[in-house]
């Protein structure tokens, strides 16, 4: 299981204060970074602070006006140099104004500074608005497995569930959550030095996909190698079923590859037929990463 960082910043309890009520209503938020896609997935209730990507002297915030295949074509270019930053502390701050209790979800701080963002924009929060409190969670992971973790945490806050009772139900539910991808290219995690020299040269031969997951500490891990998205995309769901899957929700994403996400749609409702499966494109940060042809899941074990 997972040891995810978190923090639970409290000054008193917001019963004390008024700060973000709206006719006495108490007001709670999801805040989420651009890296699970989320202002794309048609929910209203979670504010996404947008991650960067910066090719050559251009950048491309990741956020809901982003064109994707301007973005795609730029950073394929391989003579751009190219790179990606977090959302800083003003951006976190500014998207926990107004609120009175709040989750904020940070992709994994193994690759990533926004969990130590997010942790300190808390503290700013707070230093103003006493009365707040503000859980900040390491996800130790991206994509779909923090989609379902920020849709989750929704749920659970519409649902008027006591506010420590919400974060311990939230730590409970991400320990049965879990990220498996498959990617055709990792030429961008080789630029930024977030894989190991020889998973690059196995990703470099032609045909050969990488299957992998988001391990127990956070990082993007190689499980399996396989020639063509056929064998790739077997993996893939033994993958799954190797750490429990059972029919739970399925978030899948992917660059500029629907055939490959529809196929592993179809192959899990040929066993789950019920099973809630939603599919959608990459915005920015995971279609840099992921590349053209590459397939995040994210599911319930």
């Amino acid at each position: 299981m997972r040891n995810r960082q978190a923090t639970e910043n409290r000054r008193a309890s917001p019963a004390s204060g008024s700060h973000g009520r709206q006719g006495g209503t108490m007001v709670r938020r999801v805040v989420v970074d651009s890296s699970a896609n989320l202002f794309v997935a048609g929910t209203q209730d979670i504010v996404s602070v947008p991650m960067k990507v910066r090719v050559g002297e251009r950048e491309f915030p990741d956020d809901a006006n982003l064109d994707v295949g301007e973005l795609i074509e730029a950073f394929s270019d391989e003579a751009a140099e190219s790179s990606t930053s977090c959302p800083n502390i003003a951006e976190w701050t500014s998207a926990f104004a107004g609120a009175d209790e709040i989750v904020a979800l940070a992709l994994t701080s193994k690759i990533s500074g926004g969990f130590n963002s997010a942790q300190a924009a808390a503290k700013h929060y707070l230093f103003d608005h006493p009365e707040a409190k503000v859980f900040v969670l390491d996800s130790l992971t991206t994509g779909p497995e923090l989609e379902l973790l920020a849709q989750h945490a929704n749920e659970l806050a519409q649902s008027g569930m006591d506010f420590d009772d919400l974060t311990h139900e939230l730590r409970r539910y991400a320990s049965r959550t879990h990220l498996m991808f498959s990617l055709e290219r990792i030429d961008n995690f080789v630029r930024n030095g977030r894989v190991s020299p020889i998973v690059a040269k196995v990703a470099g031969v032609l045909g050969v996909r990488i299957v992998g997951q988001a391990s127990e500490e956070g990082e993007l891990g190689v499980l399996n190698k396989a020639r063509g998205e056929k064998r790739a995309l077997k993996q893939l769901f033994e993958n799954m079923e190797t750490v429990g899957f059972v029919g739970g929700r399925v978030r899948i994403r992917h660059t500029e590859n629907p055939k490959m996400a529809e196929a592993l749609a179809a192959k899990i409702r040929e066993i789950w037929p019920s099973c809630d499966i939603r599919i959608g494109a990459n915005r920015g940060l995971c279609s840099y990463y992921c590349e053209p042809g590459g397939v995040l899941v994210g599911f319930e074990g």
